[in-house]
Formats: structure tokens, sequence, C-alpha cells
């Protein structure tokens, strides 16, 4: 059928035990790309027995990297559309129902996820700031959804390891609309894939820190721009 069409996209490392229900349920609503960061596991057998589109990276590229490449693929297949999520289970594969509604027939270009808590000190820190700065609850949920023109007018998801931020607060400096979500899943009971806690927490403020950075830039560009125009 034409139409727009849509591509869920996991970054997996290490989740041969989660991802093929979870690719086997987001398969029922839009087709599915999963990009293995050389996982040392099965993941990227199971998540091709469960019907995804798999690309293996040939060595560790990281969150950022994996998505660049389902990005990359997503776009060189023609999908119109992308929405990003986890690979453990953490996100509930049925609201992929809900952000696809908003993306394709309400046409909103960009959809935030925003999860029931936040797990990291840094994250509410982050989250903080954020919420005061561009009204957003969750910027580091990892389900999101996006028009793929939002990445080609950024030339791709992300170039300066934002932890998954760079396109969506790009896109809304820009002055994209966006809507926000709730997100609910299951809590995974193994380590998380993102990181022991303090480095994990020293990445968020990194990321933290080049926005903070970017919105001072831009602020001294408009002040000298108005001072030369006075």
């Amino acid at each position: 059928m034409d139409g727009p069409r849509t591509a869920v996209l996991i970054p997996a490392f290490r989740e041969a035990a989660t991802i093929g229900p979870v690719v086997r349920a987001a398969r029922e609503l839009a087709d599915v790309i999963v990009v293995d960061d050389a996982s040392p596991d099965e993941t990227a057998a199971r998540a091709a027995e469960a019907g995804a589109i798999v690309i293996r990276n040939k060595t560790n590229l990281g969150y950022d990297g994996t998505l660049n490449r389902a990005f990359e693929t997503a776009l060189e297949r023609g999908y119109d559309f992308a929405i990003t999520m986890d690979a453990d289970g953490e996100h509930d594969p049925s609201l992929v129902a809900g952000f696809k509604s908003l993306l394709t027939e309400d046409r909103v270009p960009l959809v935030l996820g925003v999860r029931p808590r936040k797990q990291r000190f840094a994250e509410i820190v982050m989250g903080l700031y954020i919420r005061l700065r561009f009204g957003v609850e969750d910027i580091l949920c990892g389900m999101k959804g996006y028009d793929l023109k939002l990445a080609m007018e950024n030339r791709g998801f992300d170039h300066t390891n934002s932890i998954g931020t760079e396109l969506a607060i790009n896109s809304i400096r820009r002055g994209v609309v966006f809507r926000q979500l709730p997100v609910s899943g299951t809590r995974r009971q193994d380590a998380p894939r993102f990181d022991r806690r303090l480095r994990a927490n020293m990445r968020i403020f990194a990321a933290l820190g080049q926005i903070v950075v970017q919105d001072v830039k831009n602020l001294v560009g408009v002040i000298a721009s108005r001072e030369r125009e006075a």
C-alpha cells in the first residue's frame, strides 16, 4: 500500500534475551531495523529470526553511533518516519501505535516519550534544565518519533555523542512542533547497558554541558545582532 513508511529503529548490544519479543511485537505496527552494536551474543540472530532488518556494526560504536547507522539505513531504504526504542523491553512496543499516529496522521514532526521516573541524579538535573529551557519533560527517554526530514536537516542523528538528544534539541531550537507521550514498559532486572552509575552520570552531565554552551553561544549571537542593529 502506498503512503508514508515508518520504521522502528532499535540499537542493541547484548540483548539476545529480549530482542526477539520486542521485534515481533513492534513488527505488528511497523517495519523494524535493528542495529547490533557488535554484540558478543546472539542479539543479531534473534532479531533476524523475529523479522527485523538487521545491520551489524563491525566494532562497537556506542549508543549514538549505532543510532546514526539506523537513521542512515532508514533514509537509504526510503522511510519517511522513524521511531526509536530500546531493545530490552523497557519500552512497551504497543506504544509504537501512538507515536506512529501522531507522526503519520497528525503530521507532528517530533514526538517525545516521557518515562514515569528518572534513574540517575544527572538525569534529574538535566531534566530540570531542559524542561525550563525547552518545555520537554524527559529528553533522555529513548523512545522518540521523528519525521526523517529532521534528520536530513540536521545532516544525521548525532554529531556530538549527545546520548540521543541532539536531533531533538536542534529541531526544537529551529522551532519544530513537538508532542509528548507517556512511555511505559517493563523495568529491566539485570544491569543497564548504559554504563556504570558514575560514568553514566558523567556522560549525561557532558551532554548537558554541550547544550548549555550552545544556548550561551546563541544568546551571545542574538545580543551582538541587536547591538549591530541599534
